[in-house]
C-alpha cells in the first residue's frame, strides 16, 4: 500500500487520488487539456483526451457519431474530453478501435513535480 501522507506526494490510484476529476490535478483547470499535471494518472487522461479530441476533429465526428460507433456513452465520452471523469481501460479501448487512432500516452508519462 502507499503512504497518502508521503513528503514525496505519492497517492494510490483510486480512493482519494480519484475524488478530483483529472482537470482539477492540473495547474490551471480552466486550460484543460492543455494544461499539464503534476499528477501521473491525470496526465495520462488529459493525454487521452487530447488525442481522442484531434482524432475526432480529423475525421469529423461528433460526439453523437463517436458514441454510436464506439459503444460508449455519449456522456462518457463528454465527460472524458472535459477532463470530468477517470475513463476506464475497456471505455479507452472501444474509443481507440472506433478512431483508429492509439490514444494511450507513448511510454511512461513524464510529470513535473511543483516546487513548493
Amino acid at each position: 500500500m502507499i503512504d497518502f501522507d508521503r513528503e514525496d506526494g505519492a497517492r494510490m490510484v483510486g480512493g482519494r487520488a480519484r475524488a478530483r476529476p483529472p482537470r482539477q490535478m492540473t495547474h490551471d483547470p480552466e486550460a484543460w487539456p492543455e494544461a499539464p499535471s503534476p499528477d501521473a494518472g491525470a496526465e495520462a487522461v488529459r493525454q487521452i483526451a487530447r488525442r481522442l479530441t484531434r482524432a475526432m476533429q480529423d475525421r469529423g465526428l461528433s460526439l453523437r457519431v463517436t458514441a454510436a460507433g464506439s459503444g460508449v456513452n455519449r456522456q462518457a465520452i463528454a465527460d472524458l474530453l472535459a477532463g470530468n471523469s477517470w475513463p476506464d481501460v475497456a471505455t479507452v479501448a472501444r474509443l481507440a478501435a472506433f478512431t483508429g487512432v492509439r490514444l494511450w500516452p507513448d511510454g511512461p508519462v513524464r510529470v513535473r513535480r511543483s516546487k513548493q
